[in-house]
């Protein structure tokens, strides 16, 4: 069976991206901060869009935002941030952007406190991947009472655009809880 012939979460359809996107990527688990701290911006950044957009636009955010070096956005002053309004290769919301670098000093408060962002946000599985069985996508909540602790205490800690629905889908994409539906064939790969 070619790849093309795999059956996939019906979400991804036929663009080529998003299915790259789909096999490669979303449910895999990732144990790097940089990484990890990538995806909490753009699943902000997704707030009120679809992923597909925020996907579209990732080597572009990449680039302009150092590649997510929390050290370098948290250091971001009004002429870059202005810059990057300016910029069409991203999303152009003033509260996402001053967000990232709020997030980026919220990160690097935690990291102060010996806190990676790969041992916070894996605590909340105990460090293993939630194995979902759902058989259809409508089975799969838009969050869940984990998502909703998340949210809370990274509120508390000072981010922003980390609403519950945005934890889940941050905890999908970064393979806290696989939520590829049963019929999909990354869903037994990636059951572990």
């Amino acid at each position: 069976m070619s790849e093309d012939d795999h059956k996939r979460c019906w979400w991804c359809g036929d663009d080529e991206l998003y299915q790259r996107y789909h096999d490669q990527e979303w449910g895999v688990p990732i144990h790097d901060d940089q990484h990890l701290f990538e995806f909490l911006c753009l699943e902000g950044a997704q707030a009120g869009l679809s992923w597909i957009t925020i996907l579209r636009k990732r080597e572009h955010y990449r680039r302009v935002f150092d590649r997510f070096d929390a050290e370098k956005i948290a250091n971001y002053d009004a002429a870059k941030i202005a810059s990057l309004l300016a910029d069409p290769g991203i999303v152009r919301n003033k509260l996402k952007v001053n967000g990232f670098v709020k997030n980026a000093r919220a990160y690097l408060d935690m990291l102060d406190q010996g806190l990676s962002l790969d041992s916070y946000l894996w605590n909340y599985v105990d460090g293993v991947p939630v194995q979902n069985h759902w058989r259809s996508m409508g089975q799969i909540p838009a969050n869940t009472a984990v998502s909703d602790a998340m949210s809370k205490d990274l509120k508390k800690r000072g981010f922003t655009f980390v609403g519950s629905t945005i934890c889940y889908a941050l905890m999908q994409a970064a393979g806290l809880v696989n939520d590829h539906i049963t019929d999909c064939y990354r869903h037994v790969e990636l059951d572990s």
